[in-house]
């Protein structure tokens, strides 16, 4: 059976990161931009990294440029916004695509796991969300619209 620490993806440092060094943690994947209306869900994202980090909760940023333009920058400009506009901290990868032929195989795989809304695949705009759980199972996708507050909600049985 596949899991997401089967996959690995290069940070904004450059550097291939196995995502196996977060099993036994339970993941927030986003696809993320700096340009969208969605964008200040970073602060949300950041919240929930810093209130449930220490229990098991790991938010992984993967910048797209796929809906709009909307992530125009590279990997210095990405990391610049994040840190002094949202001052992330979570760990933010290097931008890649979501749908189409050159998908990242890790959201090949996501969207593969759990469908979208009406049983659709493809991811539909920045900021959609897929919940992991400690055994690397994607559990539940939220969409663009789904704030980082109502995912705390589900959060207690993920990390419980």
């Amino acid at each position: 059976m596949t899991t997401a620490y089967d996959f690995s993806a290069t940070t904004l440092d450059g550097d291939e990161q196995p995502l196996k060094e977060y099993k036994g943690k339970a993941l927030l994947i986003v696809n993320v931009a700096s340009k969208c209306g969605f964008t200040p869900q970073y602060t949300g994202l950041e919240a929930l990294y810093r209130k449930h980090k220490d229990e098991g909760l790991i938010v992984l940023g993967f910048p797209c440029d796929q809906f709009g333009h909307q992530e125009p920058g590279d990997a210095d400009e990405i990391r610049n916004f994040c840190s002094t506009t949202y001052d992330v901290s979570f760990p933010m990868f290097a931008k890649i695509d979501v749908n189409g032929d050159k998908a990242h195989p890790l959201y090949k795989w996501l969207k593969s796991e759990k469908a979208g809304f009406l049983g659709t695949e493809g991811v539909k705009w920045n900021f959609t969300k897929f919940l992991v759980n400690r055994e690397g199972e994607v559990i539940k996708r939220y969409a663009p619209t789904d704030t980082p507050e109502k995912i705390d909600k589900d959060l207690a049985g993920v990390l419980g």
